[in-house]
């Protein structure tokens, strides 16, 4: 059964070349949203990565020095090592929220002001989106592999 679309109360602008304007550039703001939560994502890829190589390389490099080349990997190196990917890794992944954040507080901002004209007819879909959920769970993955290569504590 097809579904049809409920017929508008009335036309913006009373015709329908305004109806139609108005339209676009409500679905233009839907397109933006949607490529600002592709440009989040590729930060979490990108965290993810960064964060997983720190994290094994220096479970790699400590077993290495411990058990196969007795000791003569300086002391300190695996662990230096695996900080640093893993701080670059949270810090670009709180720079893309960050960012994300900024940008979606704009985009709503302004399409407020198009609905308060009387321009466009709805205001942005406010539920919980689900790539930031998952950037949030990941920088919190990231703070505790941090912890445990900094300090050896944490549940790794």
């Amino acid at each position: 059964m097809a579904h049809t679309p409920k017929p508008l109360e009335s036309l913006i602008g009373g015709d329908n070349g305004t109806e139609l304007a108005a339209q676009r550039t409500a679905m233009s703001f839907d397109r933006t949203a949607l490529a600002s939560d592709r440009t989040l994502m590729a930060g979490v890829r990108t965290s993810f990565a960064l964060i997983g190589f720190g994290f094994t390389i220096f479970q790699f490099l400590h077993t290495l020095n411990d058990r196969f080349v007795n000791g003569s990997i300086p002391a300190g190196a695996p662990q230096r090592f695996g900080l640093t990917l893993i701080s670059l890794g949270v810090i670009l992944l709180v720079l893309a929220i960050l960012s994300h954040r900024s940008q979606t507080r704009v985009r709503r901002l302004r399409r407020e002001q198009l609905v308060e004209r009387g321009l466009i007819r709805s205001v942005e879909d406010n539920s919980v989106n689900g790539a930031m959920v998952i950037a949030i769970l990941l920088l919190v993955t990231g703070l505790l592999a941090l912890l445990r290569v900094a300090a050896s504590i944490g549940p790794f």
